[in-house]
């Protein structure tokens, strides 16, 4: 059928509003999917202005095998032990300090030799000022195979900052003699000897101090576990005194209102040190301190072998660990090496006992400030 062009064209402009209404829906329906896609993001970023994460609570764990975040979580506060000296005196310009005792720590037959040495700070610009925990080094005098001056020795400090005279011009130490035989002949360490042969009035290098690793935490409340054998102690010793030495408490405005627990690992009776200073303080202050012995020689565990720290540690698991879940008990270890491995294997089953999982935990609680170790 033929058209005319008039109704040819009258024809096409009757569909023009036909036209122009599908493309308005194809693209109300393109918008409506875009805003479906932006609008959802949009949202989400409303709801968490609105809603802000609470930092300071400590998630729950979802199951007991998942470490709980509040054992691990330190208490919120500004960066710890920002104003603790550290090397004041360096080892190429170290400090002289001057020998004011010279000691045994040990009783009649004791295994070893174990030095308690004092010396006299006074004098120096700046002053030689450190605090609980730290180390210092010891450059031995004389020079090493080499011709070459001793490199310092690195030592934890007995004392607190105040001194053992608690006039704050002292430092101590806790030194054992380094013996051991090759091909035959028995080998003397080079520092711990000439420190253990020192006399009143010896001049001796002094550098440091160093470390905050071993540091107190700073809330009085807090809960202080330590593991410690040999002179390992030395650290514990500081640790104590500042709680619990009435001439300390007196001086100082940090007053201890936790618990304070010290296992003390030694070969007999006689190589306890300090033993009779710990057992008096936790006469006195029986509410905060405990105080566990493993004594190897003299003592057998549970399966009838030599009683080792590690040995206490299982004995002593639930209530460790319970400690633990507080976010305010930190644990110290002090000592030879060697006791690590024991340490972690008795953590591992105490831990597993409670349906923890010791190799998370551990670095958790490292992380956290709350595990502090120092072996040598």
């Amino acid at each position: 059928m033929a058209y005319s062009e008039t109704k040819v064209v009258l024809g096409g402009l009757a569909h023009i509003p036909i036209i122009i209404g599908f493309f308005y829906l194809i693209r109300r329906q393109y918008s409506f999917g875009a805003m479906l896609r932006t609008g959802k993001n949009a949202l989400s970023e409303k709801v968490t202005k609105a809603t802000p994460t609470k930092a300071a609570t400590p998630a729950k764990a979802a199951t007991p095998a998942k470490v709980p975040s509040a054992a691990v979580k330190a208490p919120a506060a500004k960066k710890p032990h920002a104003d603790v000296p550290v090397n004041t005196y360096k080892p190429k310009a170290p400090f002289t300090g001057t020998v004011t005792e010279n000691y045994s720590a040990l009783k009649e037959g004791a295994i070893g030799k174990v030095q308690h040495i004092t010396f006299d700070l006074s004098g120096g610009e700046p002053d030689f000022k450190y605090v609980e925990g730290q180390s210092c080094g010891i450059l031995a005098a004389g020079e090493d195979a080499k011709g070459k001056p001793h490199r310092p020795r690195l030592y934890s400090i007995a004392s607190t900052r105040y001194g053992d005279n608690f006039a704050g011009n002292t430092l101590s130490l806790c030194v054992r003699q380094l013996q051991y035989e090759k091909d035959g002949e028995t080998i003397n360490g080079v520092c711990s000897t000439y420190l253990c042969n020192l006399s009143p009035g010896d001049k001796v290098k002094i550098s440091g101090p160093v470390g905050k690793e071993m540091l107190l935490p700073e809330d009085e409340d807090s809960n202080i576990i330590m593991l410690a054998t040999g002179t390992g102690i030395a650290p514990m010793r500081a640790y104590l005194r500042r709680m619990f030495e009435p001439t300390e408490i007196e001086k100082h405005q940090w007053n201890f209102k936790g618990k304070a627990w010290l296992f003390m690992g030694a070969p007999k009776t006689a190589n306890l040190l300090y033993d009779a200073d710990f057992e008096h303080y936790k006469s006195k202050f029986p509410e905060n301190l405990r105080y566990t012995k493993a004594i190897s020689r003299e003592q057998n565990n549970t399966k009838g072998g030599r009683m080792y720290i590690q040995d206490r540690v299982l004995e002593h698991a639930e209530e460790i660990f319970n400690m633990i879940e507080n976010p305010k008990t930190h644990i110290y270890l002090c000592g030879l090496k060697g006791m690590e491995p024991g340490i972690d294997e008795a953590m591992t089953t105490a831990a597993s006992a409670k349906g923890l999982d010791w190799s998370e935990l551990r670095p958790k609680l490292r992380k956290a400030g709350r595990w502090h170790a120092e072996t040598y």
